[in-house]
């Protein structure tokens, strides 16, 4: 084992701050990398406080990782020292079951081993848990590892491993592409990624949102029409339009304004996850055979062919840059939808000693 320092939150209250904790040290398939950013997810804020259940303690965050690799173990032959890579949400899943075998490990039966704040069976110590990406290093399973095109800005490309795949994988499961009208409901850290994938994917994309500040942000990340969802007239006049709207919107809110705008056969997906339970009208879905359905992120092929993609086309989210002792103001910002579309922390701003 190895000693880390990393930024954690020592209770469900505490501010974050900076710790020392143990790595595991390389195994033969293994890679040990330099995290060079670290992008912030609001999952790290519901996890951190405990609002999703109880998390472990100290809870370092962070599945949003960019960096460098530095060692491999015996048995890794896909990396080599100095590659550019990423880890997002999982290190590792039973690699068995039937989504396992499937290659989409984010189902998996047994659940994933998550980044962080999740049991730990590959660290040497009984009762141990992950630790994410806000720290100066991580060991992964090789198979979790992903290779990062060298032409997009690593800082940028950080989001693309939870706020990237979260909204590409919808639209590859459902086959959307060029013909299609695409609807994006929400304009966050997710929505705009969706509308930039959507776009380069060839669609017709309609973004909505509540707010008319976003129509012009809208349209410059590439949307064809921006829609102000609480116009009713102007949401009436969308009706049985759209081939598959993907809502990335996690407040409370009625789906049943977006499930009447799809055509027939048409399909809204969910990746937001508001808190409270969802009322559906079985007419609106009977009538013209409409889906609803949800999506989590993707497995790790799915996420290197997204990340393929962005490299080919040049995209990565819009992000704000932080350091890492502005953390603790940044949840509050996000929390207040103060950042357009992700914050990413400068991992070279963390102390060298907690």
């Amino acid at each position: 084992m190895f000693s880390c320092v990393g930024y954690a939150a020592s209770s469900a209250t505490a501010p974050l701050e900076a710790i020392t904790f143990e790595r595991r040290d390389c195994g033969p398939r293994d890679v040990q990398i330099d995290i060079a950013y670290c992008g912030v997810c609001h999952s790290d804020i519901h996890t951190v406080r405990s609002e999703w259940g109880p998390s472990f303690y100290p809870c370092v965050p962070g599945h949003e990782i960019i960096g460098r690799v530095v060692r491999t173990g015996g048995d890794v032959t896909r990396f080599i020292k100095g590659d550019l890579v990423g880890v997002g949400c999982m290190v590792n899943s039973c690699r068995h079951c039937h989504s396992c075998e499937a290659g989409l490990e984010q189902y998996c039966d047994a659940l994933p081993t998550w980044t962080y704040n999740s049991p730990d069976p590959a660290f040497p110590k009984e009762g141990a848990h992950t630790y994410g990406g806000y720290s100066r290093s991580i060991v992964v399973d090789d198979h979790f590892v992903l290779r990062v095109p060298e032409n997009l800005d690593p800082a940028a490309a950080a989001p693309l491993l939870c706020a990237g795949i979260t909204t590409w994988s919808p639209l590859a499961h459902w086959k959307v592409g060029k013909g299609h009208r695409v609807g994006v409901v929400g304009l966050g850290g997710l929505g705009h990624m969706a509308v930039k994938f959507a776009v380069a994917l060839g669609t017709e994309v309609t973004l909505f949102t509540t707010s008319p500040n976003k129509v012009e942000d809208g349209k410059r990340l590439g949307a064809h029409r921006v829609v102000i969802s609480r116009d009713a007239e102007a949401m009436q006049a969308e009706a049985n339009r759209f081939d598959f709207i993907l809502d990335a919107v996690s407040a409370e809110h009625d789906v049943n304004e977006y499930l009447g705008l799809l055509r027939q056969d048409g399909h809204m997906v969910l990746v937001g996850l508001p808190e409270k339970p969802m009322s559906v009208g079985a007419f609106t879905l009977v009538g013209k055979r409409r889906s609803l359905a949800g999506s989590a992120i993707g497995g790790i092929q799915e996420t290197q062919e997204m990340l393929d993609f962005c490299g080919q086309h040049n995209i990565t989210a819009d992000i704000e840059m932080i350091k890492m002792d502005q953390i603790n103001e940044a949840y509050e910002r996000v929390l207040r939808s103060d950042v357009k579309y992700r914050f990413v922390i400068d991992m070279a701003s963390l102390p060298e000693t907690a």
